[in-house]
């Protein structure tokens, strides 16, 4: 079994976040969706051979409901469905996964139009950060100046769609803490700054930024957390923590239930839920 994790740019259409689940042909694990990031998170499970076809559908679902070009969030993107990682829970999946990701980013290349960015160890390492460097004008120049050619589909942005990242990779965890006033958006900034993979105070396998919430009025240090094993989520609060008192955190979408080991009972985890919990509830 492997899980295809597609990330949407709609946070806030109910309506349109409901109608491109179903239109996702597979099991649907979770859907975590933020107005502020004002993106939709979908975790899907399906058999090797099946998910590509299943990302596919949903993605068509999309391109119908969604221009990028009017899209106002925090969260960095480049597409309108930003990127969809096939994802393998098991080290022997690995070349599943990697031939999924191949046969996905091909299917959304040529029979939707879409120009498709491989990322991670199907592209020699290269980052998420760096195809979104930015964001989708910046793409668009570095496309059209022959820095950047899609790995597949046209070598120009889907109109309205823009572009989509692409990947095959074990678990991430995206991990947002919440910062207690009088936080400010320059303290979140600079906290991501200290403790990225990187940075000061780096953390393996860690990559941050600072973010303002304006519906809760509150700074946030939001992280992909790629290295689970050797950064569980604790060690992530007790590194914030060191400059800021952490309020509050959310976990979005699935992550696996080892990454919550040693965390700490006295900070609330909104959506706090496991694969294992996902998998165990739909009976697998």
């Amino acid at each position: 079994m492997l899980l295809a994790i597609p990330n949407v740019s709609e946070g806030r259409d109910e309506e349109a976040i409901e109608a491109i689940g179903a239109a996702f042909d597979a099991r649907l694990l979770d859907v975590h969706s933020d107005p502020d990031h004002h993106r939709s998170v979908f975790t899907l499970a399906g058999a090797p051979g099946a998910l590509a076809t299943a990302v596919l559908a949903g993605a068509s679902e999309v391109l119908r409901r969604i221009d990028v070009n009017r899209h106002e969030g925090i969260h960095p993107r480049v597409g309108a469905i930003d990127v969809a990682p096939i994802v393998y829970l098991e080290p022997g999946d690995r070349g599943a996964a990697c031939a999924e990701a191949l046969v996905l980013g091909d299917r959304l290349g040529h029979e939707l139009k879409l120009p498709v960015f491989m990322y991670g160890e199907l592209a020699q390492g290269r980052t998420r950060a760096e195809l979104r460097r930015g964001g989708p004008a910046t793409l668009a120049q570095r496309i059209e100046s022959g820095e950047l050619r899609p790995d597949f589909g046209p070598r120009r942005l889907h109109p309205s769609a823009g572009a989509v990242l692409v990947a095959a990779r074990p678990p991430l965890v995206a991990f947002n803490v919440e910062l207690a006033a009088p936080a400010t958006l320059t303290d979140a900034k600079a906290i991501a700054a200290r403790i990225r993979e990187g940075g000061p105070e780096g953390l393996t396998g860690v990559r941050a930024i600072g973010l303002w919430l304006n519906a809760g009025g509150v700074a946030q240090v939001s992280t992909n957390v790629e290295d689970h094993r050797r950064t569980p989520l604790a060690d992530v609060v007790a590194a914030i923590a060191r400059h800021a008192n952490p309020s509050r955190a959310e976990l979005v979408g699935l992550a696996p239930r080892v990454a919550f080991d040693g965390f700490p009972d006295s900070l609330k985890v909104a959506n706090r839920r496991t694969v294992e919990d996902a998998l165990a509830e739909q009976g697998a």
